[in-house]
């Protein structure tokens, strides 16, 4: 079989999922194989035909020789910038690296950013396209499951400070999204997990039928079946496309749902440093944990049902005792600190994602903090 007659199979079997959004709406492209092809992607974005391919020193290696490949295929002059892997990259030091890189190559505005790797790349790359003069167009091609089906669709870019993660950045929609399934095969197993956090997610916001199939696949999806794999990542993205394409800007409030856990996670993050100890799925996953438990004891949701939610997240291998998360111990105080930073905190309370059931997710407003550390208090308390 030709090199020619593989490409158009591989886009011929790629399953397209819009995101509508007016004059920013763009697709996704989900399939086996679909690297090769990021040139055809690309290249409707690409006036100029340069593209700085941004990467990083654990993705680039591994995925970047096909990137360039794929683009240069269809003539597009390749500029590799490769930055360090980590969380840590994630911050103005790795912003101003970047942008001070885009510069040195006399970067234009009409030029195309791509971004290829995780969640991190991702997120900085696009924050970077956002900014750098006034706004530059990029494609996200995600390596990572986590990025897969969360950070890389819907536009959300930022960078991480030491006050918290993701309170510096903008919305800054890519002009398309490529999602290679064959990349998560290169994953190491503890970032797999990770990203399944994000994956159950969609389940315990608004999708229970989801959630059941996740409880009796799970483990083939975390192990690396692939037969379970694209339904799962092509069902949490057109989750996230629907919420994104009715709420963009999270003004209607439908957006916050996608929090989820994700207010004690931000907590935890920051706690840990942001150093590679605890990866940001695995704060979600407990996050989650919480956020269920959170809402049995005061009533809201059934025991039953945060019980169900806890034992799937600790069957496929996540930690979801607070007091045992890496890059602790951690003080409940100090967790409540780090919380009161997150970005829908205000006048001294939380709007927090509880739920009252699996599926059944929900926005909670004017949580006063010491009802939160007073349940942070009672369970880092617990024997």
């Amino acid at each position: 079989m030709s090199s020619e007659t593989k490409r158009l199979e591989a886009m011929q079997a790629a399953t397209v999922i819009p995101i509508g959004l007016g004059d920013r709406s763009y697709r996704i492209s989900c399939g086996f194989g679909l690297i090769a092809q990021a040139g055809e992607v690309c290249a409707p974005f690409a006036p100029t035909r340069r593209v700085f391919l941004v990467t990083d020193s654990h993705v680039g290696p591994l995925w970047g020789p096909a990137a360039v490949s794929g683009l240069e295929d269809a003539g597009l002059r390749v500029i590799p910038l490769q930055l360090e892997a980590g969380e840590q990259t994630k911050s103005w030091g790795g912003l101003a690296a970047l942008i001070d890189a885009l510069a040195a190559e006399r970067a234009e505005r009409q030029d195309l950013i791509v971004a290829l790797g995780g969640g991190v790349i991702g997120d900085l790359a696009g924050f970077a396209a956002g900014v750098f003069k006034r706004g530059m167009d990029f494609v996200q091609i995600p390596t990572t499951l986590l990025a897969q089906v969360d950070s890389a669709v819907g536009g959300k870019t930022a960078i991480d400070i030491e006050a918290g993660k993701n309170l510096v950045g903008l919305f800054h929609q890519p002009r398309a999204v490529l999602v290679d399934y064959a990349v998560l095969d290169t994953l190491p197993l503890r970032e797999r997990r990770a990203g399944f956090a994000e994956v159950i997610k969609y389940g315990l916001i608004n999708n229970r039928p989801f959630f059941d199939w996740l409880k009796a696949e799970g483990a083939a999806l975390v192990g690396g079946g692939s037969a379970t794999l694209a339904h799962a990542v092509t069902t949490s993205i057109r989750s996230k496309a629907a919420i994104v394409a009715a709420d963009e800007r999270e003004t209607a409030g439908l957006r916050a749902l996608l929090n989820l856990g994700h207010t004690f996670a931000h907590g935890f993050e920051a706690l840990a440093g942001y150093d590679g100890r605890l990866l940001h799925g695995e704060a979600v996953a407990c996050g989650m944990a919480l956020a269920f438990d959170y809402s049995a004891r005061i009533g809201l949701c059934p025991e039953a049902e945060a019980h169900e939610v806890a034992t799937l997240l600790e069957a496929v291998g996540f930690q979801i005792d607070p007091r045992k998360l890496p890059g602790g111990p951690f003080a409940p105080e100090a967790v409540l600190e780090a919380m009161a930073q997150d970005k829908k905190a205000s006048g001294g309370k939380l709007t927090l994602i509880l739920t009252e059931g699996i599926g059944r997710a929900k926005i909670v407003p004017g949580v006063d903090f010491a009802s939160i550390l007073a349940y942070l208090n009672e369970i880092f308390g617990e024997g």
